[in-house]
């Protein structure tokens, strides 16, 4: 007879317990996500975006998946961005990720998911700019300075990339000087709050846009002449002409470019989709090899299967731990007539 099922719920601080400090090993499991993505063996439907008449920087999204291989779970994961939280001391965005069991569909566990977005998204984009340079020591530039950027700075350095120079660009002066002190707490290289955005981007190797930006505010290609690595993880920064004037990648060509992204509006502009040279499993593949006399940029939209595959491993580093927290007769009407 098969069991009841169990539901367990798992906080913030056993999930950063569980991944904490183990940034190599998480982009590891981002990369076989990616694979099998690549392969088939994910199922990864559109992002369904809940947005809001009378607050429209906000929105939550609902980001449904399945993966198979070794990882062999569905689920889904809901996250919310708030923009206007920062001013009254609460991160932007805040998440949840339910996991399902992939034989009868049960759901299991109910993760905070916040630290694994993170995660999830910096792994993507290190293992991007690994497979796309082979630089290693880098003058790094950051444009937006939340907790993403904190991550991706974070990722970065687990997984082997140094910094000469660091450069820091925000609207806010006051988060400009919060980041560089955190630079400068967690690292040697010299680091500069650059007023212009030109400044920042001319001055780095590796340009990294983590911001809530929600339509393009960087528009002069000329500014990306020296040709640097830029990780578009907020995906509306770039007006159409530099994405245009680049080498594009992305995570998923459908995916990416929906939702007026920076690569959909170049889509419109053009009518096409040849300006995209292919995704980051293309990269990983050796089906195309990013040139060294343009631009390249990495534009992912965030792919659900990515969150799922980190999150089976939080459950997994839990429930080994014996620290499961589970939830008691959560199901309740488990028989067919009573």
């Amino acid at each position: 007879m098969t069991q009841p099922p169990s539901f367990a719920v798992i906080p913030g601080a056993q999930v950063h317990e569980a991944i904490g400090g183990r940034e190599e090993r998480v982009t590891r499991m981002v990369e076989a996500a990616y694979r099998l993505h690549g392969e088939g063996a994910t199922v990864n439907p559109d992002s369904y975006f809940l947005r809001f008449p009378d607050r429209p920087s906000s929105r939550i999204i609902a980001l449904p998946a399945s993966v198979g291989g070794t990882v062999g779970v569905h689920g889904i994961k809901w996250i919310s961005s708030f923009p206007e939280n920062v001013a009254n001391g609460l991160p932007r965005a805040s998440a949840v990720l339910v996991l399902n069991d992939a034989e009868t569909g049960y759901p299991f566990a109910c993760l905070e998911s916040s630290i694994i977005s993170a995660a999830r998204t910096a792994a993507s984009a290190a293992l991007a700019a690994t497979a796309l340079t082979g630089r290693r020591e880098l003058r790094a530039g950051f444009f937006g300075v939340g907790l993403i950027a904190r991550y991706l700075h974070t990722y970065l350095a687990g997984n082997g990339f140094t910094f000469t120079e660091v450069g820091v660009h925000d609207l806010n002066a006051e988060h400009a000087a919060g980041f560089k002190g955190y630079l400068e707490r967690t690292g040697t290289a010299p680091v500069t709050i650059h007023d212009k955005a030109e400044d920042l981007v001319r001055s780095s190797d590796l340009v990294v846009f983590a911001t809530v930006a929600g339509e393009p505010h960087v528009t002069d290609p000329a500014w990306f002449e020296h040709n640097p690595l830029v990780l578009h993880i907020s995906l509306r920064d770039l007006s159409p002409e530099i994405i245009l004037s680049a080498y594009n990648v992305v995570d998923d060509v459908d995916h990416c470019l929906k939702a007026n992204t920076s690569p959909h509006l170049a889509e419109q502009r053009t009518g096409n989709r040849d300006f995209v040279a292919g995704t980051l499993y293309d990269v990983l593949t050796g089906a195309i090899t990013p040139p060294a006399d343009r631009p390249v940029v990495f534009s992912p939209f965030g792919l659900g299967v990515l969150d799922l595959a980190v999150a089976k491993y939080v459950y997994d580093e839990v429930a080994a731990s014996g620290g499961l927290q589970a939830v008691p007769g959560f199901f309740h009407e488990l028989k067919r007539y009573g």
